[in-house]
């Protein structure tokens, strides 16, 4: 009986996956002799790039035998992870558990729930481990713990990953192998996936991780010591830890840029006027890195291609284009952050 809940299980989950069509990638028309292509991962039946980790986690707990019929699932989020995962478990009829602070917006909170999801709210980023594993053991359920997970559920050599369908998807560009490719990391199993891909196919593009204010990861990439911590966690959801997770593999990262929170929310506003559609802000993120290798480019005469990421939809972040709600969280300045952007869009070398 047990096999033949896992076989179903696995079954339905491949199934949503057959009926999905990939995402797009979609080129943003800039001047000058650097291409620009973000890969659109909103478009995920659970509106975010973490529905390939989701279902990633769900076969790798599944087929590991962590995870049986009626077994409830948990797990640390800023939100978008919970989401995904909560997708996957009313499509198994399994109980979820987000465990995410309190500073997670209300349209993410209102996602997970109307996927069934029950939501328990803490009062810090580094307080959900602690509230997962009590969790799990106080309902016998499975911690999916996306932290330690994420860079070995994903199978990096190919199987339709990230990276490999952006490598298909660039074949036909006039600079199909890129010169880089920028992401945020938040679990790092993005950059992992997209690092060890492009050593396995032996690709000359170079890995780059944005990173947020109040995140440790730029400054264990400089010192490798994975003890360090920070006192406070990321404003821009999704990206940037408090802690050094397990998943986030510095070896093959190339390049960190530490990034302002104003800047990523500007950065936000101005892609989402170019697309016509919002963007959230850690996609906002992933444009200030671009842009600023997009500047190392033409100052070089190097011609090429930079990809990066859409992780979500800006719908779930309302309040980011506000401006009093900007200000009143990040401070003065986004005015002249709109400005600043606006400008280096508009070099053409």
């Amino acid at each position: 009986m047990a096999r033949t809940w896992l076989d179903t299980a696995i079954s339905r989950i491949e199934a949503d996956f057959t009926r999905s069509a990939d995402t797009h990638l979609v080129p943003i028309p800039l001047p000058g002799a650097v291409d620009f292509f973000f890969k659109d991962e909103s478009t995920h039946p659970s509106g975010s790039l973490k529905h390939r980790l989701a279902r990633s986690l769900f076969l790798y707990a599944l087929c590991n035998g962590w995870v049986h019929e009626g077994t409830t699932i948990i797990e640390a989020s800023s939100g978008s992870t919970a989401i995904s995962e909560a997708y996957f478990a009313r499509l198994l009829g399994l109980p979820f558990i987000a465990v995410v602070p309190r500073s997670t917006s209300q349209e993410k909170c209102a996602q997970i729930e109307f996927y069934g999801g029950r939501l328990h709210l803490v009062d810090s980023a580094d307080a959900v481990y602690a509230a997962s594993h009590q969790l799990a053991r106080e309902t016998s359920g499975h911690f999916m713990d996306q932290f330690t997970y994420a860079e070995r559920a994903t199978d990096w050599r190919g199987n339709n990953n990230i990276a490999e369908s952006v490598f298909a998807q660039m074949a036909h560009e006039r600079h199909p192998t890129p010169a880089w490719i920028v992401v945020g990391a938040g679990t790092g199993g993005t950059s992992a996936t997209f690092g060890r891909f492009v050593r396995y196919r032996q690709h000359a593009s170079r890995i780059a991780v944005v990173d947020p204010e109040n995140s440790i990861f730029t400054a264990y990439h400089a010192s490798g010591d994975p003890t360090l911590t920070s006192a406070t966690g990321s404003r821009i959801e999704g990206i940037g830890r408090p802690r050094v997770e397990p998943s986030f593999i510095r070896d093959v990262v190339d390049e960190m840029f530490p990034v302002e929170d104003l800047d990523s929310i500007a950065a936000m506003r101005v892609l989402s006027k170019i697309l016509s559609r919002r963007v959230g802000p850690s996609t906002g993120t992933n444009f200030i890195g671009a842009l600023r290798l997009r500047r190392r480019m033409l100052d070089a005469g190097e011609p090429g291609s930079i990809v990066s990421l859409i992780c979500d939809s800006g719908e779930r972040y309302a309040d980011l284009f506000d401006d009093d709600c900007v200000s009143g969280r990040f401070g003065e300045g986004l005015a002249a952050r709109l400005d600043a952007v606006a400008e280096e869009i508009n070099r053409a070398g």
